[in-house]
């Protein structure tokens, strides 16, 4: 069994790079939550994406999913449309342009290793976080929403990585995040 030394050493580099990759995610300097999220029920949201009537379920939901959840993740994607893909997107406009050209951002990307369809407005999501092309944050537990007729980055799977880089706590979280 590998030394509490020899763990810390190999670990050092994935949370360093998970604080800067949350922190260039976050575009805040508001920190994170948890990598889990509990399924939640969707919300209307005010930004609607352009792409709507995704199929809601079977094959062609999961590749909605895994699409969207990939281009909400990309600095690439223009801020209006992370937000469009994002369950209440509005609600962490602010978070989400803090930081959109930071270098991190930039070589940020995330790819979505499972789908499993919960409900028809609802999927469990395993995703990792890459950041210029190497994993940061491997196995996450995230949710997407449908709604509006698109697959959306549930706002749990979102807060859950902010309360991560806030150390685990709640306190300090856009208002969008439950407290």
């Amino acid at each position: 069994m590998p030394s509490l030394h020899t763990r810390a050493t190999r670990l050092a580099p994935a949370a360093c790079a998970l604080g800067l990759l949350l922190a260039a995610c976050s575009g805040s300097s508001t920190p994170a939550a948890s990598h889990s999220a509990a399924p939640l029920t969707p919300s209307p949201s005010s930004a609607s994406p352009s792409t709507a009537g995704e199929p809601a379920t079977g094959n062609g939901a999961i590749a909605a999913i895994k699409s969207n959840w990939a281009e909400f993740f990309s600095a690439k994607t223009p801020i209006a449309r992370r937000l469009a893909l994002l369950q209440n997107g509005q609600a962490f406009a602010a978070v989400i342009r803090a930081q959109a050209s930071s270098p991190l951002a930039l070589a940020a990307t995330s790819r979505v290793t499972k789908v499993t369809l919960t409900g028809t407005d609802q999927a469990a999501v395993t995703y990792e976080i890459l950041v210029s092309g190497k994993v940061a944050l491997p196995g996450q537990a995230g949710v997407a929403v449908y709604q509006d007729g698109v697959w959306k980055v549930g706002d749990a799977s979102f807060c859950a990585l902010l309360k991560l880089q806030n150390g685990g706590k709640a306190s300090g979280l856009p208002p969008g995040c439950p407290h």
